[in-house]
């Protein structure tokens, strides 16, 4: 018997093997609360512009406002039947260029209020990269790449998420892009200010990039980070977030 205590104390102190990726994102979903999100209605405010979301057993729309110049109102409505601007209350009839890049625009503001809500998408495709530290904190780093077939106009996009590894924050992620004009370009983003909005997290990032651009792979852009070769961007705060199911 006391052989095997000891066998089992052993055991205990070389710890748990490392989970899967899915583990890790079911994990983060589950602490962030988001899943809540797949029945809710939510708005905020991003950059003076304000946005609201509602998602009901797998419809949605998302819906985004402005004025423009002259003060028209601008309403762009994304839903599981595509995108319609109005002006005025007035739908107008958009060219194939700018269909796109408004659904996009709209999508990708929603996609990163309420991360990592999304990562258990069809299209997603989640591996583990690596238990690293940073700043003192350990996390799971996870890449997550896109099916063409499901995964929107910027499938090619590659992300990494950085987890904390005792309470499953989303304190990091990075990604690259590639526009027509710019070429590839990379960000990488440092949560703060996480508060709960009726259960479900929020937070606001501060947006880096490179401070020589191509000077990265985006897969060391966390060692980067902490050798002091990103600079600041710009960030991103949402403002009066709210939430209701």
């Amino acid at each position: 018997m006391k052989k095997l205590i000891l066998l089992f104390s052993i055991v205990v102190a070389c710890g748990s093997p490392t989970p899967t990726a899915q583990e890790v994102v079911d994990s983060a979903i589950e602490a962030a609360g988001v899943r809540k999100l797949q029945n809710a209605e939510a708005s905020f405010t991003f950059r003076k512009i304000d946005y609201s979301y509602l998602m009901k057993n797998g419809a949605f729309v998302y819906t985004r406002t402005q004025r423009d110049s002259i003060g028209n109102e601008v309403k762009d409505v994304l839903n599981n039947d595509g995108l319609f601007r109005y002006i005025n209350d007035s739908l107008v009839t958009l060219d194939e260029e700018k269909l796109a890049a408004y659904t996009s625009s709209v999508n990708s503001v929603i996609y990163f209020a309420f991360l990592p809500f999304r990562l258990n998408d069809a299209a997603v495709n989640k591996s583990y990269a690596s238990t690293v530290e940073i700043d003192g904190t350990k996390y799971h780093k996870i890449k997550v790449t896109f099916d063409a077939e499901g995964g929107g106009e910027d499938f090619e996009d590659v992300f990494y998420y950085w987890f904390d590894t005792e309470d499953y924050s989303m304190d990091y992620l990075a990604y690259s892009y590639i526009e027509e004009d710019e070429g590839t370009g990379m960000r990488f983003r440092v949560a703060y200010n996480a508060r709960k909005v009726n259960g479900v997290t929020i937070q606001n990032y501060r947006n880096l990039k490179p401070k020589v651009k191509d000077s990265v792979p985006l897969e060391q852009i966390d060692q980067a980070y902490l050798d002091g070769r990103l600079e600041e961007l710009s960030l991103i705060e949402l403002e009066d977030v709210e939430i209701t199911y």
